[in-house]
């Protein structure tokens, strides 16, 4: 990382920054011209390398994007449903193959056969109705996916008004910020992202350093694919997720909060941003806010298409106009972060938590699911699921009451769930009994609850197919930083669709060194997580892959 040009990237107001001006500059043909990219180089006192390594990075602003006009989703869930060929198909017969995308994923793992089209995401039955899309007519755009749990409802639990909901937030300024934190260090409130690192811990770094400019950034490039939780909280409970960060922000005395959102979920950009003009317009932003002496305010970035902006050096980094290489650490985001200024980063259902436990304390949040996993859990199932949906349950729950109460079973056979995202665990349907929805339980069973996306693997999909998709995923979606995971990844590929498509066998010795060498050698969870799957594979279903090995 360079200190110097996240200096100069950061002189300017968070409204004029460079990535902001590279997607502005991108919307009318797809990418930004190579004069309107030197210019930028120029006006930010950077190198046009600078520049042009950043937008030549994301899925939406490379050249190759240029002339796309419709998308197809990509993701997990949707390739495991077999929905995109004739997505892709269809769309074929209306486009030119150059003029076609792809995008990972849109949120639509309840429904599947997703593409995107002028701003707006569709899945389902959309597709079948492609002439109406494209004549803009009706809501073709809107899905519907059941919501349930098992637990009280805290995360969601309906919005009441303005006045009410954020009378909790008005009380904490009377309070003196310690006192705040320590309520929140008390719930044990650990992340939702994957990594479960408590909050509180987190929080206290960056209040414990001193600068006059602190950042609160909520992580919103969910880009697991079979997870839609934190769309459906920014789409349907954004103010949960603000009120979060407005705690968060002033407990550590930060005055600016970034609202970082994934280009894959337009809608939820322009919900958040309604929702903060409605706080504008209510007082409870802005300077001195309550008489209080604190001041906050909040910027949405939208994301250009790329997974390891979930990574939170590398969203730091995308903020700041650069490409978004993971940084190596130390120093930590709250020592140094954006601009080189103390910064926490937390995940949009982290956030959203906050409510319930300012509300009722910390002590409530900590009453609710195991002694190290406390609180309740958004857990999302995809279309395989007889009732597909978005579940809130409490942790400790059994799997098993999770896979075959709330969601009612498989529609058809399934193999194997992966759990976690692409990084997460292939738990085996042997495995379901055994299983609490909590971080201990799948942690002691060489599983990953993460994000908790489920997403079905059918018995009749490939598991050597599966395992090159991961790959390839990985591989794509690299940010190149070490050379453990940006050739690992890439070779990982290229030895499964070697075995998938001819009598060629892999040397079971050097595949196994391969995957130790991602889990040793990269530089984050991205290149290091990938072989936990991959190895869940090997081990539960050794018969079937049997035949692609020496």
């Amino acid at each position: 990382m360079s200190d110097n040009l996240s200096e100069l990237l950061g002189r300017k107001d968070l409204e004029e920054g460079l990535f902001s001006k590279l997607g502005e500059l991108a919307r009318p043909t797809g990418a930004p011209s190579e004069e309107a990219m030197e210019a930028l180089a120029n006006e930010f006192l950077i190198g046009k390398a600078n520049a042009f390594g950043t937008a030549s990075f994301y899925d939406f602003l490379k050249p190759e994007n240029k002339g796309k006009k419709v998308y197809v989703c990509n993701g997990t869930a949707c390739v495991c449903a077999g929905t995109q060929e004739k997505v892709a198909e269809t769309l074929s017969k209306n486009f030119k193959q150059d003029e076609i995308g792809h995008m990972t994923c849109l949120g639509r793992c309840h429904e599947n056969a997703a593409f995107h089209y002028q701003g707006k995401n569709y899945s389902g039955k959309a597709i079948e109705h492609l002439d109406q899309v494209l004549a803009s007519e009706g809501q073709r755009n809107k899905d519907t996916y059941k919501v349930g749990g098992n637990s009280k409802t805290i995360l969601t639990a309906e919005f009441t008004n303005i006045t009410d909901y954020y009378a909790p937030f008005r009380a904490a300024l009377q309070q003196d910020s310690l006192q705040v934190l320590e309520t929140i260090k008390v719930s044990n409130l650990r992340g939702r992202g994957g990594a479960g690192f408590p909050i509180g811990t987190k929080l206290e770094f960056c209040r414990n350093v001193k600068n006059d400019i602190k950042f609160i950034i909520c992580n919103a490039d969910e880009g697991d694919p079979g997870a839609y939780s934190d769309r459906y909280l920014l789409e349907n409970r954004p103010h949960s997720v603000l009120f979060g960060m407005l705690i968060a922000g002033y407990v550590t005395h930060a005055s600016y909060g970034i609202v970082y959102i994934r280009a894959e979920y337009p809608e939820a950009v322009t919900v958040v941003q309604d929702a903060i003009d409605h706080l504008r317009k209510e007082g409870l932003i802005g300077k001195n806010i309550d008489d209080s002496g604190f001041n906050f305010d909040f910027k949405i970035i939208q994301a250009q298409g790329s997974y390891i902006c979930g990574e939170e050096t590398a969203l730091i980094n995308s903020i700041e106009g650069q490409r978004p290489e993971v940084r190596v650490r130390p120093p930590f985001p709250a020592q140094k972060g954006l601009f080189n200024k103390p910064t926490t980063v937390n995940n949009v259902e982290t956030l959203a938590a906050l409510h319930y436990i300012i509300t009722h304390g910390g002590e409530a949040w900590k009453e609710i699911g195991t002694v190290r996993s406390s609180g309740t859990k958004l857990v999302c199932l995809d279309s395989f699921f007889v009732n597909p949906g978005l579940f809130e349950v409490e942790m400790g729950t059994p799997l098993s009451q999770v896979v075959y109460e709330m969601g009612g079973g498989f529609r058809s056979e399934v193999k194997a769930l992966q759990i976690g995202g692409p990084l997460g665990g292939l738990v085996p349907v042997s495995k379901i009994e055994e299983l609490t929805l909590d971080f201990e339980s799948f942690a002691k069973a060489g599983f990953l609850l993460g994000h908790a996306s489920v997403v079905c693997i059918p018995k009749e999909f490939p598991l050597m197919k599966f395992i090159e998709h991961l790959f390839d995923f990985a591989s794509y979606e690299s940010c190149g930083k070490c050379f453990p995971c940006r050739l690992g990844t890439k070779r990982g590929q290229e030895l499964a669709e070697k075995a998938l498509h001819s009598e060629y066998k892999i040397d079971r010795t050097l595949f196994t060194d391969l995957l130790t060498t991602l889990e040793k050698g990269s530089l984050c969870a991205h290149g290091g997580g990938i072989p936990l799957p991959v190895r869940n594979a090997l081990q539960y279903f050794d018969d079937e892959l049997k035949p692609y090995f020496n």
